[in-house]
């Protein structure tokens, strides 16, 4: 079972790395993190960076493409040579998958048109005009495509496709392994449930980690 997860520029370190904890426990299965080079790519905040074991040019194929989300996806939407990859990638794995913004990048490859699909929640007008139909379930299975939504969720969406690949009883070990057990100190982990203040807040400090980075 060979898992690719491509990084770039600005990729968020869970939408990567929580899939990652999961789907490396699959039986028989190879995680291969792939970029433009095998230089370190850093994380969205600059803090963290993840060294990759290939380039795309190395991988051909895969079972399941795991593509995370960031900053960095937006001006990821308009490179014809990665969105040539992926769709080479989708068309012979047995999912394709996403994490919060990294649907963006599906869509932009026509791997969304006209599917119900799911982002985090404050890209879901730039989801729709890529041509998806957004949903705001927390993991949305259509097919052999899988999305999830904001950040955390790929581990979610992780353990769900552990389930049909495996079986629930692998994916319940693995979710047991990994001590995935929820149990947050506060209760705003969706718009449906923050308060608009807090909203406006994740909305601001946004647009500040954005403007000082100098790109979208």
């Amino acid at each position: 079972m060979k898992v690719v997860i491509p990084l770039f520029p600005r990729f968020t370190a869970l939408d990567a790395v929580g899939p990652y904890e999961v789907l490396s426990r699959l039986p028989d299965a190879s995680v291969t993190f792939v970029a433009a080079t095998r230089d370190a790519v850093s994380a969205d905040t600059g803090a963290l960076t993840l060294l990759p074991g290939a380039t795309f040019a190395d991988v051909d194929a895969c079972d399941i493409l795991v593509v995370p989300g960031g900053p960095g996806t937006r001006s990821l939407t308009t490179d014809e040579e990665l969105l040539g990859w992926v769709r080479r990638m989708s068309a012979v794995a047995r999912w394709t998958t996403s994490v919060c913004t990294g649907s963006l990048v599906l869509a932009a490859a026509g791997l969304l048109d006209g599917l119900d699909a799911t982002t985090h929640w404050a890209a879901r007008d730039l989801l729709e005009s890529l041509g998806a139909r957004y949903s705001n379930e927390r993991v949305v299975v259509r097919g052999t495509v899988i999305t999830a939504a904001g950040v955390s969720s790929g581990i979610d969406m992780a353990l769900a496709l552990a389930g049909l690949v495996a079986g629930h009883p692998v994916a319940e070990a693995i979710q047991l392994s990994i001590e995935y057990d929820p149990q947050p100190p506060y209760d705003s982990g969706s718009v449906a449930k923050a308060r608009p203040s807090t909203v406006e807040l994740v909305r601001s400090l946004a647009k500040r980690r954005t403007e000082g980075a100098g790109t979208t």
